[in-house]
Parts: C-alpha cells; structure tokens; sequence
C-alpha cells in the first residue's frame, strides 16, 4: 500500500511542482484573472496527467505491476488515480467557465484584452486556429467523462454494463488529449512541465488506443 500511495504523491506532487516552476503566478501581480488563468492552467495539467497515468495502468503493464506489488494494488491506484482525474477535471472545468456566468452579473470586472501578436512558428499557428474545436469537443468530452467516471465508482452498477461503459474512456481521453495539447499554454512547452506531460499524453494515448483494439493482455492468454 506505501508504494502505490508514494506513487500517486509523487505524480500529483510532481507535476504540481514543475507546472510552479514553469508559471509565472509568482512573479506579476496577483488578481483574480490572474490567479484563475494559473490555475485552470495547474488543474487542467494535474487532470490529464492522472488520467493518463490511469490509462495506462489499464493496460496492465507487467514491469510497473510487479513494481507496484501486484494486480490488485495496481488497480487500486488505477481508481485512485481516476478519481483524482474526476476532481480535478471539475475544478478546472469550474475555475474556466463559472467566471464566465458571474462576469455579467457585475461579480468580475474582465480586464482589457492585450493585443496577440501574429503567430510565426507552423505548428503554434496550427494550434491556434484549433483551439474553437479543442474547446468545444474538450468541454463535452468533460460531462461525458463526469458521467463514466461515476458510473465505474458505484459498486452497484452492473459488471456487464460496466465493462462497456468503462471502454468508452479511452474515446473521452483522447478527445481530452487532443484539448490538453491545443490548449496548453505556449510557454510550458519549452519547460520540464510541458515535456513530462508531452510524454504522458503520448503514453496515454497509445494505451488508449490499444484498449480500444482489444490488445490489452492480447499477449498473454492462458488456455483454461
């Protein structure tokens, strides 16, 4: 249990720290949009990253089971790693869309938008005429993901139905995959933060893919 537990802290932990080093929320002064663009910032990178970790654990790799003491525990930190996904995904769904709601109440007084400037680089210039269809297919991958996450939490749902529901994950990671690398900010690309989680979305995203072709333990069928 001490492992599986050192392993989910030093993920959140860790990507928690390299996103600090790589953010700029120490160092302008701090308001609320500010403080709200930092943070849909940090939990979106926290969200995908204990998804793609979750994901995959799902393919049940034989070197990280035996490092993590068995299949069980193995499990285990693959549903602790889905509930953090869930909460974290909700945070950053709320600090993103809520001020949005209490802008024209008169909550929020929205500062002036500074000036872009036109983008040179070919893949940043991609990204960024992405970003309309990476917001709107992220947010309802996010209620879809809401909804399969909750169903794979009660105990009382049934395996049958379970097992299919649960595979539809991997269709909503990739959907979230696709937002989280059009979405992430430009700057962390360049820092640790944005490699790690280069390298998580791309792990994940193979396994996700595997899960959806059936490969998961294709390879180690026993005859009973």
């Amino acid at each position: 249990m001490k492992t599986i537990r050192l392993a989910f802290v030093l993920l959140i932990l860790g990507l928690g720290g390299l996103w600090l080093a790589a953010d700029d929320i120490l160092a302008v002064p701090l308001g609320f949009f500010s403080l709200r663009a930092s943070l849909v910032y940090l939990t979106g990178i926290l969200a995908i990253g204990a998804m793609s970790a979750g994901m995959i654990l799902a393919t049940r790799p034989v070197v990280v089971e035996t490092r993590l003491g068995g299949l069980d525990k193995m499990y285990r930190l693959h549903k602790w790693l889905g509930i953090a996904a869930l909460i974290f995904s909700v945070l950053h769904w709320g600090w993103a869309q809520v001020p949005k709601w209490l802008g024209p109440l008169g909550w929020f007084q929205r500062p002036a938008r500074v000036p872009v400037a036109p983008e040179t680089d070919p893949v940043l210039t991609l990204l960024r005429s992405l970003r309309g269809p990476a917001e709107g297919l992220g947010e309802w991958a996010f209620y879809a993901g809401v909804v399969l996450i909750a169903l794979a939490l009660i105990k009382r749902f049934p395996y049958r139905w379970f097992f299919k529901t649960h595979r539809l994950l991997a269709v909503v990671y990739l959907i979230l995959a696709f937002h989280s690398v059009v979405l992430m900010k430009t700057a962390y690309w360049d820092e640790p933060v944005g490699m790690v989680s280069a390298l998580l979305i791309l792990a994940g995203s193979i396994a996700a893919v595997a899960t959806l072709l059936g490969r998961v333990g294709s390879d180690r069928r026993a005859v009973g």
